[in-house]
């Protein structure tokens, strides 16, 4: 047997399997892209799909999802699971425009450190619930999913807090936060991307090389494989599992400063099912619900296909329950290809 690399599988298997395996969600992405180009064109009443301005405005609206997704993968490599998600980026928007607004609209690396803070220390409390209880990830993420979003609603007073005082609604439009996501101005084009879309690539080459490359990484591949034979090889089963679930809450503390700068304000319901949108994610990518197998590479095509059968909905004309069909049958398909993969394997 040849030896593959984590980013593969911890199981050996044919190198065309393992290819087909890594380009799947690639060819997935450019069947959907080709599809919605040729609907669009006969489908009367379309609006255009593939213009420069919509592949930016795809971008952008993906990296919310994206970011989030390559925490979720980690801990889906390592067979767990995070419900939670959703109520996290939430939290870390009220947790964001709470400090802005107690500075009058400003201070914004403190806001920002607010609310990446809120959510690493939620992924690290999941963290320490599932390695000191032996609680199933399933049931403590469930239990967070409602607690977060309880305390999400208390910390707000059940409304949307915005980041400015009522004298001065504008006051916090002057700083960094508000540009992250924006659109990239004409006079700015040698930019090509938003702020936003930068960190969520420069994001994924970084966790890509930590679960190629390091210790960490091959850990969580390991875990995922097989935990009795990580723990019989000396790999800290606990230790790893607790810096998995705190990563994963600080990306996903950088998704809640993506959100607050597209909406402009700390949405206590905001992002409701969004959970299901990176699992989905990180699953359409080719990361196995079973554990040890997945990409970062795969899990951003998977947000980005995420997207595009959204946004290419949009411009069909089709109301929101077609989308959300379209994308539920996306998701059953990719988990019936891994169950089929399994089996093979």
């Amino acid at each position: 047997m040849s030896t593959i690399g984590p980013e593969q599988s911890i199981t050996a298997a044919p190198n065309w399997r393992n290819l087909a395996a890594r380009l799947g969600p690639l060819i997935g992405l450019v069947f959907v892209f080709s599809l919605f180009s040729v609907l669009v064109q006969v489908v009367p009443g379309a609006l255009r799909f593939a213009t420069p301005d919509n592949m930016e405005l795809m971008l952008r609206q993906t990296a919310v999802v994206g970011i989030a997704a390559l925490g979720m993968t980690m801990i889906i490599i390592s067979g767990g699971i995070d419900l939670s998600v959703g109520s996290s980026i939430a939290l870390g928007t009220v947790a964001i425009a709470l400090v802005m607004r107690s500075h009058g609209g400003q201070a914004p690396y403190l806001a920002a450190a607010a609310g990446v803070g809120a959510s690493a220390l939620a992924g690290l409390l999941i963290g320490v619930l599932v390695t000191g209880l032996r609680l199933p990830p399933f049931i403590v993420t469930l239990g967070m999913w409602g607690a977060l979003r309880g305390l999400a609603k208390g910390l707000s007073g059940m409304t949307r807090v915005y980041p400015a005082p009522l004298e001065s609604p504008d006051a916090w439009r002057v700083t960094w936060l508000s540009g992250l996501i924006d659109t990239v101005p004409e006079s700015s084009r040698w930019n090509i991307l938003p702020p936003g879309v930068w960190l969520m690539l420069v994001l994924a080459v970084l966790m890509a090389a930590v679960l190629r490359y390091t210790r960490f990484g091959r850990h969580v591949f390991a875990i995922g494989s097989n935990e009795q034979t990580a723990r019989l090889c000396g790999v800290s089963i606990s230790g790893t599992k607790i810096l998995i679930y705190l990563f994963a809450g600080i990306l996903v503390g950088l998704s809640a400063v993506l959100e607050f700068s597209y909406t402009g304000a700390g949405d206590p319901t905001g992002r409701m099912g969004a959970e299901l949108d990176v699992i989905a994610a990180v699953v359409i990518g080719g990361a196995s619900l079973s554990g040890g197998q997945g990409s970062i590479f795969g899990s951003l095509v998977g947000a980005l296909i995420m997207t595009m059968v959204a946004n290419g909905c949009t411009k069909l004309g089709l109301q929101n329950w077609v989308q959300e069909i379209a994308t539920g049958g996306i998701i059953v398909f990719a988990v019936t290809l891994d169950r089929l993969r399994q089996r093979r394997i």
